[in-house]
C-alpha cells in the first residue's frame, strides 16, 4: 500500500527566525543596541564578537530566560503554506534538533509544542533527533549545512533554505516559504506519478 507524502520540516532558521529571536539576548549580555549586531551571521554567530563558547552559553541562558522557543517570530507565509500543503494531502512532519542540552528538555520540548500551536503550524508528528537521515521523509527542508549534506549523503531529497552560513551547497534553494510551498507541491506531483497503482491493485 502506497504511504502518504511525507514532508520533513526543521524549525530554528527554517520556519521560525532563531537570529532574531536571540539578538536581542546577546545586545542585552554584550551592552548593546541589537540593530548594532548584523543579521548576516555565519554557524555560532562570530561576527556578533563572541566564540563559540560563549554563544552556546548564550543559547542555553536564552532558551531558559527569554523563554526562546517560545516567542521566536515566524519567517512569513509559514503557517499558511504549511497548511496549504497539508490540505493537498502531505503529511507535516516536524525533525528538529532541539533537546541537545541536559536538564532543559522538559521545557523545550513544551515550548516548542506551544510555539506550534500559537503560530498556527500543522504537522502529524513531530521529531527530536540529531541524525534526521533516521527519520523517515520523502522531502525534507532544512538550513544546517551539517544537516543537509548527511541528508544528501543517504540520497535523502532536501530544499535549502537560504541562510548566510549555507550558501555554499548546491540547490533547490528557496528564500521564502511560497517558494518552499511550490516545489513540495511539485514533488508531491512526481511522488503521485510514480507511485499510482495498478488497475485492481489498491490497498495491496
Amino acid at each position: 500500500m502506497r504511504h502518504q507524502f511525507v514532508f520533513g520540516v526543521d524549525l530554528d532558521g527554517v520556519c521560525g527566525d532563531y537570529i532574531a529571536a536571540l539578538k536581542p539576548f546577546v545586545a542585552k549580555e554584550k551592552g548593546i543596541d541589537p540593530d548594532a549586531l548584523t543579521d548576516e551571521v555565519t554557524w555560532n554567530c562570530p561576527e556578533w564578537g563572541i566564540t563559540k563558547e560563549e554563544y552556546e552559553e548564550m543559547h542555553a541562558r536564552a532558551l531558559k530566560e527569554q523563554r526562546l522557543f517560545l516567542h521566536m517570530p515566524t519567517y512569513p507565509d509559514v503557517s499558511e503554506a504549511l497548511w496549504e500543503l497539508s490540505n493537498a494531502g502531505i503529511w507535516i512532519r516536524i525533525i528538529t534538533h532541539r533537546l541537545f542540552l541536559s536538564g532543559s528538555h522538559a521545557l523545550v520540548a513544551s515550548d516548542t509544542v506551544q510555539w506550534l500551536d500559537n503560530v498556527g503550524i500543522p504537522y502529524r508528528d513531530i521529531c527530536f533527533i540529531g541524525g534526521k537521515q533516521e527519520v523517515g521523509a520523502d522531502l525534507y527542508i532544512e538550513d544546517n549545512p551539517n544537516n543537509i549534506n548527511a541528508l544528501r549523503t543517504y540520497d535523502k531529497s532536501v530544499i535549502v533554505f537560504d541562510q548566510p552560513y549555507n550558501r555554499t551547497l548546491p540547490g533547490p534553494r528557496v528564500t521564502n516559504w511560497q517558494e518552499a510551498k511550490e516545489i513540495a507541491l511539485e514533488t508531491l506531483t512526481q511522488y503521485n506519478r510514480f507511485h499510482t497503482p495498478l488497475p485492481g491493485m489498491d490497498d495491496i
